[in-house]
C-alpha cells in the first residue's frame, strides 16, 4: 500500500491474514527451538558433570551396580521371593518419588536437592539390599561410605556478578575502592556441605541485585581460616559457615548470623529469602533506583 506521508510517498507493505498466520508460527518455531536447545545444553552440561565429576559418576556407578544385582537375583529367587522384593521395589520408588517432589518445591538451590535426593536414594537402595541379603546391604554401606570420604560434592558454577577474593583483596576493596560503597560478603568455606548448598545464593542474588552501590563478593575461608577474626567472625569452627556480612565504610553494619548467635540444632536453614529480607536487598535496590 502506498501512503502519501509528509515528505513524499511512503510504501508500507500489507500482510495478508494467511502470510500473518505464517509468521505467528514461524515465531512459534523459532521460540521453541531456542526452548529445546537451550534445555539441550542443560543436559548435556548435567551429563558432563556427571561423567567428569568424581562425586556424581561414582553415585551412578554405585545405582546403577544394582541393576546386574537384581537380575542375578530374579535367577535364583522363588516366585514368592521375586513377588515380595518387587513389592518392597515398587514401595521404595514411590517414597523416593514423594520425597523428591517435596525437596524440589521446597529447596532453592539444585545442590541443596540433589544432596538430599541422593541421601534419600542411598537409604532406599540399602534397604531393599537388605530385603536381598544383608550382606549386599553392608556393601552398599560402605561404598557410600568410601564416596563420602574421597569425594566431594560440587559447588554451583553458574552464572553471577559475584566475585570471588581472598581476605587480603577484601580489605584493600572496604578501604580503598568506594568506601561509601556497601559490599555483600559471604564467608565459607567449600570443604563443607552446608556452604555448598548455599554456594548458588549470592552469585543468583547478585544477578538481581548488584548495582554501582552494592557489589557482591565471596571469601573462601577454609583457605584463610587465620583471616576470620580480622572481619569480626568467630570461627569455632568451619561447619559454623556460611557467614554474611555487609560492609560499608570499611565496617559491617548488619551480620548473618548476629555475633551473639548460638547454633540449635533444629534450626531454618539459609535461603535466598532470609538473605533478602535480613538485609533489605529489596529497599536498597528500590533506592537505587529512586536515585537515593
Amino acid at each position: 500500500m502506498v501512503i502519501v506521508g509528509p515528505i513524499g510517498l511512503i510504501y508500507r507493505p500489507v500482510f495478508s491474514p494467511k502470510h500473518q498466520k505464517f509468521q505467528g508460527r514461524k515465531s512459534k518455531a523459532i521460540l521453541q527451538r531456542s526452548a529445546d536447545l537451550e534445555m539441550s545444553s542443560i543436559g548435556f552440561h548435567w551429563m558432563n558433570r556427571m561423567v567428569s565429576e568424581s562425586y556424581y559418576l561414582l553415585h551412578c556407578l554405585a545405582f546403577f551396580s544394582y541393576i546386574p544385582v537384581r537380575c542375578a537375583a530374579a535367577q535364583v529367587l522363588s516366585s514368592r521371593s521375586s513377588a515380595h522384593l518387587l513389592h518392597r521395589e515398587i514401595q521404595a520408588f514411590l517414597s523416593f518419588c514423594v520425597l523428591a517432589a517435596i525437596k524440589v518445591v521446597r529447596t532453592e538451590s539444585w545442590e541443596a536437592f540433589i544432596s538430599d535426593t541422593l541421601f534419600y536414594a542411598k537409604i532406599f537402595l540399602a534397604a531393599i539390599a537388605l530385603v536381598l541379603d544383608y550382606h549386599l546391604a553392608l556393601w552398599y554401606a560402605i561404598a557410600f561410605l568410601v564416596i563420602y570420604i574421597i569425594a566431594q560434592q560440587p559447588a554451583y558454577e553458574g552464572f553471577g556478578a559475584s566475585s570471588p577474593l581472598t581476605p587480603l583483596q577484601l580489605e584493600t576493596v572496604l578501604t580503598e575502592v568506594n568506601t561509601s560503597k556497601f559490599w555483600m560478603v559471604e564467608f565459607r568455606s567449600l570443604s563443607t556441605s552446608s556452604c555448598i548448598r548455599a554456594s548458588s545464593f549470592i552469585p543468583e542474588l547478585s544477578v538481581t541485585f548488584s548495582n554501582k552501590n552494592l557489589s557482591f563478593v565471596t571469601v573462601d575461608l577454609g583457605l584463610f581460616p587465620n583471616a576470620a577474626e580480622k572481619f569480626g567472625i568467630s570461627l569455632g569452627s568451619l561447619h559454623q559457615l556460611p557467614a554474611y556480612v555487609l560492609f560499608r565504610d570499611g565496617t559491617g553494619i548488619i551480620r548473618l548470623p548476629e555475633t551473639d548467635y548460638e547454633a540449635k540444632f533444629f534450626e531454618a536453614p539459609v535461603s535466598k529469602k532470609l538473605l533478602c529480607r535480613h538485609f533489605e536487598l529489596d529497599k536498597m535496590l528500590l533506592d537505587y533506583i529512586n536515585g537515593k
